[in-house]
């Protein structure tokens, strides 16, 4: 299995400027092949390959007056931007073969996208330093906060730049089968909401952390603050920053939240089921703020790679399965309950059920997991007392009573 690990980098100025150039090659490059192979396509002719739009935009295009700049950066970085243009287009048609979900053509780069990367291969003899710095061609030793040590030599290293102006330098390396967990017993079904982020299926509820909720008010503010200023200022730029990094510490503190209950979840248990959830359908009604606030995609995708990584299994379930409306002590189908109905009583055996717990063990065993229903917090209902019972008497006549709901 490939892996990416990041680590956040900190270049000096000069080192900003090399990449900022090479950023800049980069994008270049990728336009003028794009606009090569576009023109080709309006014209009825054949795409041009990628071999001959590397010596026809690259190699040629160096000696030319208008081109000559790209001879300062490193050749490897033009020649990754030609490859990324052809994983687009193969992205784009295998999307109309059904091979992947669909999406859109291939569109040219603008000097102003939030994000720039630039990705370096062996060849281009990058390396990491005794003193544990990045040595990148054509741009010097920059400082690199290792937080955790590769698992193996990487293959690639990717520079990124975000909306934040942060850099990171990314790595793809490749895992062994030293990472599978010992074998557990316990299966877990996992039901994903909004008032609580994860409930499990034996009764464990997570609450949700609503990072977006709770940094609404200090996003507001720099909000305003940038809606202030005037349009190509140079305060309008520092106060766009100031926005970007206040969305980049929520997404972060997230991101870290998704990752520590993905990895606690898949240790824990040798088995996990979610359900497929129409998320693009969710975000078009009123609780699309809380349902991207929430980002149940990118958790569920932490838990199938980790469970793959980790020698554990996955299951995903299909979205129409009615987890909520069917009881899981008698299997009966009880029928559509409204949102605001959180406890409910199976009208075939009369047992009370939590209904989100019930969707999670609902959710394992739709999967094929064994689990039990024990943590749906069942409750009994009201059953009559026996007439030999001690009871409360009126006028001599013994009356029927009941176990009273706890």
């Amino acid at each position: 299995m490939q892996l990416r690990y990041a680590f956040r980098m900190y270049p000096n100025g000069p080192q900003r400027s090399a990449l900022a150039r090479s950023f800049g090659c980069a994008r270049v490059v990728y336009n003028d092949a794009l606009r090569a192979r576009e023109t080709a396509r309006g014209a009825g002719e054949a795409f041009p390959k990628t071999g001959d739009l590397s010596k026809l935009l690259i190699t040629e295009a160096k000696k030319t007056e208008e081109r000559a700049w790209l001879g300062e950066v490193s050749a490897v970085v033009l020649q990754q931007s030609l490859r990324d243009l052809d994983t687009a287009y193969r992205n784009f048609f295998d999307g109309f073969k059904g091979k992947r979900p669909r999406m859109g053509a291939p569109r040219f780069k603008s000097r102003k996208d939030n994000r720039q990367a630039v990705r370096f291969t062996a060849n281009a003899r990058w390396k990491i330093t005794t003193g544990q710095d990045l040595s990148l061609p054509k741009i010097g030793d920059v400082r690199v906060k290792w937080s955790r040590t590769l698992p193996s030599v990487p293959s690639t290293v990717t520079v990124i730049k975000d909306a934040a102006g942060r850099y990171f330098a990314s790595f793809v390396v490749e895992t062994d089968a030293n990472a599978v967990l010992p074998q557990v017993t316990s299966e877990v079904g996992i039901d994903l909401g909004l008032s609580h982020f994860a409930i499990l299926s034996d009764g464990t509820k997570i609450d949700s952390p609503r990072f977006l909720r709770r940094a609404e008010k200090r996003l507001k503010k720099t909000q305003q603050a940038l809606s202030r200023k005037a349009r190509g200022s140079n305060n309008r730029g520092k106060a766009r920053l100031k926005v970007a990094r206040a969305h980049a510490k929520v997404a972060d503190a997230r991101r870290e939240f998704h990752h520590q209950l993905s990895t606690k979840i898949i240790r824990d248990n040798q088995a996990v089921a979610v359900e497929d959830l129409a998320i693009k359908g969710l975000v078009r009604t009123r609780l699309a703020k809380s349902v991207h606030d929430a980002g149940w995609s990118a958790f569920t995708a932490m838990l199938e790679y980790k469970a793959a990584r980790y020698g554990r299994t996955f299951v995903r379930i299909g979205r129409f399965e009615p987890t909520s409306q069917v009881c899981s002590q008698c299997g009966v189908k009880d029928g559509p309950k409204p949102l605001h109905i959180r406890v409910w009583e199976c009208g075939a055996c009369g047992a009370f059920l939590d209904r989100d717990i019930n969707a999670a063990v609902n959710v394992a065993k739709a999967a094929g997991l064994a689990v039990s229903a024990c943590g749906a917090q069942v409750r009994p209902g009201l059953v009559p007392a026996q007439r030999s019972e001690t009871g409360t008497h009126r006028d001599g006549q013994p009356t029927v009573v009941g176990i009273p709901r706890l």
